[in-house]
């Protein structure tokens, strides 16, 4: 092989590597500088397809990568957070968002792309804020986006001298050979970006024409489908159901498209021939091939979206669903898939956060009433519970590890800090409840008996911690400060602390004069410091928000 050709393949897969890398930057920039709004995006999804459509082309021209929206579909699915029903509309407009990225690579702007690798470089090396260097981040990625296109379609035109890959361009005119060579590379590479792409630097070359590729394209599409399989093979049944229904419309997309095209072939109105008769299209072919994958995603949304429910229904008959009993032991809301878009994840470690302080809170309750009433099957509860409340915390933990080895935006960064203190307190409030069953597993055994004050006193405690538990938990769940309950929060936490060392003294009175025995003195006043240590981390949770969020209760207190 001559050597010039050895050094063209070089600097094409060289090319090929910039362009890759280019990708993922810009998209990761752009990710992490949209932050929040993102999550808020994905949080307003509603039971309408088309407002979730929408949503799936504004959240995929963001992160640039309908495979990264598509995972994090499934594993919302899987989490519970959403039904098929709602995935579906953002399945659709994922595939019209990632087409964003072939009609920037379409424009003619490669004199000034240095520039931007430039001013990426600089913000990053020189910018003290996180969000400043995500821009930067943005400017760089797309800088280098353009030159791998550069490079690999200025070393393509090699391919030309080559009667073999002339050869088997002209076969792939065929629909059927087209569609599977183009869900193949697709499917390897993992990105219909990626593959458009290259296609793409191909015909800026002179190596393909849009009569050679315009099938490819159709089965880039439907090969595109490949990562939200990789994504539900470890999933519930409805994300794979999800995943399937995803790959039907673009499969039925690909063929009802490819036989419309094929017809028209037969006429004067070839696809080929309306590029060419349109002025900012002709002689540019890949200009003609971005065109082609975005009517083809455009198309398949009108067709097929309407259509989304009896498709789900088809799709229910080849995957059938089946009664899935969840085991206790297991998280609902974190999923590695969702790992890929951080601010997502952050949300996903609230939620569980959430669900972690409302089993905490239960596992109090079932507690107290298992020692107040003597019922020995809340006991049983309990101790099942807060088996789960310990493999939360630690799952939670490692979960909140792995985002914090993630490129994150400074305010995600802290509220993983306010959630891990939070959660370590929502342990304890669980550890102490099991404190409190076993005074009332010794209770029920010795047939331990309060007097009516002591009773009336436990009482009243619990009165006031269930309150903490239930007001701390409100601020908590909404990561924001109601004026009113922190104010209760603090109040009833002071009056606790008051009501203890009270009840401390009124109990020792009673043992003295005999009304109580010392055996149940030491059970009573152990009870108390177990309340007044359930109210310090109830009011710990309650305060475990942001700093910046917390200015309010500063400003007013």
């Amino acid at each position: 092989m001559d050597t010039s050709i050895i050094f063209k393949i070089i600097m094409v897969l060289g090319g090929l590597g910039l362009f890759l890398i280019g990708m993922k930057q810009m998209g990761e920039g752009l990710e992490l500088a949209a932050g929040n709004k993102l999550r808020l995006m994905l949080q307003k999804i509603t039971s309408n397809k088309f407002i979730a459509m929408l949503v799936g082309v504004l959240v995929t021209a963001v992160i640039q990568s309908s495979s990264a929206t598509d995972a994090m579909v499934v594993g919302f699915v899987n989490a519970g957070l959403m039904d098929i029903y709602q995935s579906i509309g953002i399945l659709f407009g994922s595939k019209i968002g990632t087409t964003v990225t072939s009609l920037i690579l379409a424009i003619d702007i490669k004199a000034i792309v240095p520039l931007f690798t430039f001013a990426g470089a600089l913000v990053i090396t020189f910018a003290k804020k996180n969000n400043y260097r995500y821009y930067g981040q943005i400017l760089a990625g797309f800088g280098i986006l353009f030159m791998g296109m550069d490079l690999m379609s200025s070393n393509f035109d090699f391919l030309k001298e080559s009667d073999a890959f002339r050869n088997a361009v002209s076969t792939m005119s065929s629909p059927v050979l087209g569609l599977l060579v183009g869900m193949a590379f697709t499917a390897i590479i993992q990105s219909s970006s990626a593959s458009v792409g290259i296609l793409m630097a191909l015909g800026l070359s002179g190596v393909v024409s849009l009569d050679n590729c315009i099938y490819i394209i159709f089965g880039m599409n439907v090969g595109a489908c490949m990562p939200v399989f990789l994504s539900a093979a470890g999933a519930n049944r409805e994300s794979k159901q999800v995943a399937l229904s995803n790959f039907l419309t673009s499969f039925f997309a690909a063929i009802l498209i490819s036989v419309i095209v094929y017809f028209m072939s037969l006429t004067d109105y070839s696809v080929p021939a309306i590029a060419e008769s349109i002025p900012f299209l002709r002689g540019n072919t890949a200009s003609q091939i971005s065109m082609v994958h975005i009517a083809f995603n455009v198309l398949r949304t009108i067709i097929f979206l309407p259509l989304s429910t009896p498709i789900i229904r088809f799709t229910k008959l080849i995957l059938r669903d089946i009664d899935e009993e969840k085991e206790k032991m297991e998280t609902v809301y974190l999923d590695t898939r969702i790992l890929k878009t951080p601010p997502m994840a952050v949300l996903q470690v609230e939620n569980e956060c959430k669900r972690l302080g409302e089993l905490s809170r239960k596992n109090y309750n079932y507690a107290m009433r298992a020692f107040l009433e003597g019922d020995a099957r809340l006991i049983e509860k309990v101790e099942k519970n807060e088996k789960v409340i310990d493999f939360l915390t630690h799952e939670i933990t490692r979960y909140i590890v792995k985002i914090n080895g993630l490129d994150i935006v400074d305010d995600d960064r802290k509220t993983m800090g306010v959630m891990y203190s939070a959660i370590q307190d929502m342990e304890r409030i669980g550890d102490h409840a099991e404190n409190i069953t076993e005074h009332a597993k010794e209770m029920i055994a010795n047939k331990v008996k309060f007097s009516d004050g002591a009773m009336a006193e436990l009482r009243h405690l619990d009165e006031m911690v269930t309150k903490l538990l239930d007001d701390g938990l409100t601020l908590f769940n909404a990561q924001s400060v109601d004026f009113d309950i922190a104010k209760s929060v603090i109040e009833t936490e002071s009056a606790l602390d008051s009501h203890v060392k009270i009840y401390k003294f009124n109990h020792i009175n009673r043992m003295n004069i005999g009304i109580c025995s010392a055996e149940n003195g030491t059970i009573f006043l152990d009870m108390l410091t177990i309340l007044e240590r359930v109210g310090d981390h109830a009011n710990n949770v309650a305060f475990s928000i942001p700093r910046n969020k917390l200015g309010s209760i500063v400003k007013r207190g």
